[in-house]
């Protein structure tokens, strides 16, 4: 596939571009590729890898929750080089604007009139970074671009190009001066998940690549464009699901909200997004049907950030994590394959 021209924030949103019938063995192909390719630069982080993909071959935004160091600008970058897309980074803070982010309406004295000036949001992939960082009203400015893929500014709305991802990161343990994201904007994350510390070996394995390349920046290839992963998304659309797996699902979402612990429990985007995104995996793992086990390994991604824990509990070390490992013990996982369905190769 050719790569897509490079647009900058101040040109216009592109047409929708048509996306290219993609069989489910390229589909699975293209997903290997990617991921191969940013794992060039993210080392053994695969499985998360794998959850992040997911998420954006389910047409959906990804909250990266981790400490500092620990590979997530990395990540945000390398996939939208490998994936054709064109990069923005936002770094949140107390003073920005809705404006800073959406563009603004700006007056130009040679032709007397006003015109729009695109914000970072007018692009394929948006990394916003330390999101927990800027007031509610920048945030609900990102929420109506995540949710409706559009902006409105001086009440005139403006689609966004397709395709448009948002990985956004948070600190999870530092407090001061941030603005934590309200229940209604982390449900519109289709999945949260973390990275976590490396062992020694993968520590060792970055220094060692960084002393053998000799400069801090580095890049991975491109492997398909923006036109090349709406054909993905298509493909992840045909993706067969059980009656009994997508049962599965509801029941698990369902046993969330009769925990003891849980104050709310997962609301119905919960078990789409489980759905959905486990169609993705199972393009990723080279299959046409979902397996209980692909629903299983996205629950706590899926899951965890849209329960909430009674507020008496927090200092038993009752967490969101904990109730989703107990409903996954507890629910029976069906044993369902479609006939005839074969692995890609």
């Amino acid at each position: 596939m050719t790569a897509s021209p490079e647009r900058t924030a101040s040109d216009p949103a592109p047409e929708p571009v048509a996306p290219q019938p993609e069989t489910p063995e390229e589909a699975f192909a293209s997903a290997g590729a990617v991921l191969d390719a940013v794992e060039q630069a993210v080392v053994g982080k695969r499985e998360a890898l794998e959850l992040v993909l997911a998420g954006i071959l389910a047409g959906g935004h990804v909250l990266l929750e981790d400490l500092p160091g620990l590979g997530k600008t990395l990540a945000a970058r390398s996939f939208a080089q490998a994936l054709g897309l064109p990069f923005t980074r936002a770094q949140f803070t107390p003073d920005l604007l809705p404006a800073d982010l959406t563009g603004a309406e700006v007056f130009d004295q040679r032709t007397g009139e006003f015109a729009f000036r695109p914000g970072p949001v007018f692009t394929g992939l948006l990394l916003a970074d330390e999101i927990n960082r800027t007031p509610p009203k920048t945030q609900s400015a990102l929420l109506e671009a995540m949710q409706e893929r559009q902006v409105t500014v001086e009440g005139t709305t403006r689609p966004l190009p397709r395709p448009f991802h948002v990985l956004a990161t948070a600190n999870p343990v530092e407090h001061e001066g941030t603005y934590p994201l309200p229940e209604a904007q982390l449900d519109r994350f289709l999945l949260r998940l973390s990275f976590g510390y490396p062992s020694a070996q993968q520590e060792w394995d970055v220094l060692s690549r960084r002393l053998r390349r000799g400069t801090e920046e580095q890049s991975v290839p491109q492997v398909i464009d923006a036109a090349g992963l709406l054909a993905v998304q298509e493909a992840v659309e045909r993706v067969h699901v059980e009656d009994e797996v997508g049962a599965y699902a509801v029941e698990l979402v369902r046993a969330t909200r009769r925990h003891p612990h849980a104050l709310v429990g997962a609301s119905p985007r919960g078990t789409l997004a489980l759905i959905v995104c486990a169609r993705a995996l199972a393009v990723i793992r080279g299959r046409g049907f979902v397996l209980p086990e692909d629903v299983k390994d996205l629950a706590h991604a899926a899951l965890d950030h849209r329960v909430t824990i009674k507020p008496e509990l927090w200092l038993q070390n009752a967490s969101s994590h904990a109730v989703v490992a107990a409903v996954l013990t507890e629910v029976e996982v069906p044993v369902a394959q479609p006939a005839g369905a074969v692995p890609a190769p």
